[in-house]
């Protein structure tokens, strides 16, 4: 009898620990999942002043820039650990910053390559044809992720990036080994090519499709022209009414109160406009009337599945860039990588589209009153420069090198970096809060006040 008695007592015991356990467990659950009835942020805005905060801020913004606009993922995985750990803003005025520093390295960067031709082609180094897919999808996207930024917890948007980043910086690894080695075996045969005494003159082209045109004697490698016969005028038009809708609905919502029947109302007419731009390209497509000329060959009569897939993918990048203050390069570049678009192109289109994408969060977080303007026009140039600087100097490396899986390695390691950095900083934070036993839930989107 005392045997039984004593295994009751354990059996007691046992279930009393994991009880014990479970609702541990469940505390710390409703802690992290606690929704908060105000708004509990408090920004953080540092004086601006000239001292070694701001020296080794704006240098490290700068090669984040450089590095970022080559690769085309904006660099905002670099701005916001900077942002944070060294000026000292507060995570989600970062994040806004980010965004102003990504619109002012993307619009100098298209300037840049607003004159350039593709690579192999006969045709823009910006394909058109598959910006207009992707970025009103993009913009929708985005109009989620600031939401989103406003009510999601920094623990989670630390683990949501993470994830993201090892994803993503992995196969941009793996995308540039293999286009290493395809540039290999095209710089040997040019070197055969020179030892048997060939009279052709012979260049050495970057990795892409060819449309079979080619002429040895012709320069190929992103020759500059004039941007008034650069630009695809109807397809730039429509991406700036996609913009203009965007900010009209942006700029009208910020005079409704927050949650009421116009400010949602406003908020889902970004949808027809998106699904109606990117449905009509997708349609085009799909019948072969248009293509996405930088596949070459490959780019006709692409199937529903493929071109679903590449406006979902399209709306998840505007939602991270949103969401982190990154810009959507981070996805849409080894999405265009993926897609069999030669770097060059893949690097410029992504960051066309993240012109138009961040510009609208910068609107955005203008009207929420998330930033100081004199701290983002700051920046806004450093970045500017630094993206201007950083392309120069990467195309004469591309030329000089015949390998332009320089830009997939360049994009691989910005995204390493910033995993590293910004993950740091958020487990971090995550860790402090919680020792400190600091508010971690979400908040009220329709009690934020900025």
């Amino acid at each position: 009898m005392e045997y039984f008695a004593g295994l009751r007592g354990v059996g007691r015991n046992y279930t009393t620990g994991i009880n014990g356990e479970f609702d541990a467990l469940t505390n710390f659950v409703s802690f992290l999942f606690q929704t908060n009835g105000g708004n509990s942020y408090v920004h953080v805005w540092p004086e601006m002043e000239l001292g070694w905060r701001i020296v080794l801020g704006s240098i490290i913004g700068f090669f984040g820039s450089a590095f970022g606009s080559v690769g085309g993922v904006g660099g905002g995985g670099i701005y916001v650990p900077m942002l944070t750990l060294i000026i000292g803003f507060d995570a989600k005025s970062s994040t806004a910053i980010s965004k102003c520093m990504i619109m002012g390295a993307a619009a100098s960067t298209v300037y840049y390559n607003l004159k350039l031709r593709h690579p192999t082609l006969d045709m823009p180094i910006i394909d058109y044809d598959l910006a207009l897919l992707i970025q009103p999808m993009l913009m929708l996207g985005i109009s989620i992720g600031v939401i989103f930024n406003v009510i999601f917890p920094d623990w989670l948007v630390t683990v949501l990036l993470i994830i993201l980043f090892i994803g993503t910086s992995t196969k941009a690894c793996l995308k540039g080994i293999e286009t290493w080695k395809k540039e290999t075996i095209i710089l040997r045969e040019a070197a055969n090519k020179e030892n048997k005494g060939n009279d052709a003159e012979y260049r050495v082209l970057p990795s892409g499709p060819s449309d079979g045109a080619s002429n040895n004697n012709k320069e190929l490698l992103d020759p500059e022209v004039s941007i008034i016969e650069n630009v695809c005028w109807k397809e730039f038009a429509l991406l700036m009414f996609v913009w203009l809708a965007f900010l009209a609905l942006q700029v009208t919502k910020n005079y409704t109160s927050t949650c009421s029947t116009w400010y949602w109302v406003l908020n889902f007419l970004q949808v027809p406009v998106s699904l109606g731009v990117s449905g009509y390209e997708a349609v085009s497509l799909y019948q072969g009337r248009r293509i996405i000329s930088s596949k070459g060959s490959d780019g006709t009569n692409l199937k529903v599945h493929q071109l679903i897939i590449y406006c979902s993918l399209g709306v998840v990048a505007g939602i991270v860039g949103g969401l982190l203050g990154l810009g959507g390069g981070f996805i849409m570049g080894p999405l265009f990588l993926e897609l069999g678009i030669p770097p060059q192109v893949s690097s410029a289109t992504a960051t066309f589209a993240m012109t138009f994408s961040s510009s609208m969060s910068v609107v955005e977080y203008y009207l929420l009153k998330r930033f100081p303007i004199p701290y983002a026009l700051y920046f806004i140039v450093v970045a500017t420069i630094a993206a201007w600087i950083g392309q120069h100097v990467v195309r004469k490396l591309i030329h000089y090198l015949g390998r332009a899986s320089l830009i997939i390695f360049i994009l691989a390691f910005t995204i390493f970096v910033s995993a590293i950095s910004l993950g740091g900083v958020g487990i971090s934070n995550m860790i402090d809060k919680f020792h400190n036993h600091e508010y971690m839930g979400f908040d009220d989107l329709c009690k934020y006040d900025a």
